[in-house]
């Protein structure tokens, strides 16, 4: 019990400190209003309605590339066990299915990023 605890604790701290790698592309967005009224041509001005879109992006590719690293490292885990087994065949069988719910994982996550920004180019 106390090494699922860990490894919750271990994933949620993870998930809570990858957003603070979203950059923060909102702040000031009213604010520009009235200076884009003036001035319509700045580059600044132009890419004023983009902030939504690219909000929600930066949200689902930091949550794919969180997934994509627990996966990762659970390739390695189960790498490791699966070296460690010493011709036990109930380990043998626990890292062959930890290796291939990982590379699942991988694939699912490679395809989410595909689709999800497909679907963001789109609307």
């Amino acid at each position: 019990m106390k090494k699922i605890q860990t490894i919750i604790a271990a994933f949620l701290l993870v998930a809570v400190s990858a957003f603070a790698l979203i950059p923060v592309s909102n702040v000031g967005a009213a604010a520009l209003d009235g200076v884009c009224a003036n001035n319509g041509d700045s580059a600044v001005c132009a890419n004023k309605d983009d902030s939504s879109d690219s909000f929600v992006g930066a949200i689902v590719n930091t949550l794919l590339f969180v997934v994509g690293f627990v996966s990762v490292i659970m390739i390695i885990i189960g790498g490791l066990l699966y070296i460690t087994s010493a011709g036990n065949s109930a380990s043998v069988t626990k890292a062959k299915n930890t290796l291939t719910f990982a590379i699942v994982g991988v694939i699912v996550s490679f395809l989410a990023y595909a689709i999800v920004n497909w679907v963001l180019d789109i609307f």
